[in-house]
């Protein structure tokens, strides 16, 4: 498959609009480890092979264990290896992620009141929207994988 175009050459505004969401998420709270898992777990739910490769190879240079990103996909299956805010995160990725079997329930947003603050709240979110958002792009245009 070849890439369809490159959204940040056909329309730069609406792309750098978007850089700049990239940009909110290095000045939040929530980590760069979690905001990684975010990523890798919205874009397998998404099938997006661009930014699954992307944000693999960053979390590894962030310092997540291998193990933990091979077994993501079965956190579940997993609890020992995600702490209780992991837990509560990847839940509330795949809600939002998965928008069009209810969105983000009652119960995970419970949850997710008892171990986070309201802007760490916000923050989870955002960083799953825009992840979304670059999953949709990334997908549309056909994306590549990095060679490197």
């Amino acid at each position: 498959m070849s890439t369809r175009f490159n959204l940040a050459k056909t329309d730069a505004a609406a792309y750098k609009a978007m850089l700049g969401l990239v940009n909110y998420l290095q000045n939040i709270s929530l980590s760069h480890t979690w905001q990684e898992l975010i990523k890798i777990r919205a874009s397998q739910i998404n099938g997006c092979a661009h930014c699954l490769d992307l944000h693999t190879r960053d979390a590894v240079k962030l310092g997540e264990t291998p193990q933990r990103i091979y077994l993501l996909n079965a956190w579940r299956e997993a609890l020992e290896l995600y702490s209780v805010e992991e837990q509560i995160i990847l839940k509330m990725t795949e809600e939002i992620t998965l928008i069009n079997k209810n969105g983000l329930s009652e119960e995970i947003y419970n949850k997710a009141k008892q171990v986070f603050t309201e802007q760490q709240i916000a923050e989870i979110i955002m960083t799953i929207v825009i992840i979304n958002s670059y999953n949709r792009i990334g997908i549309s245009t056909l994306t590549p994988i990095s060679r490197n």
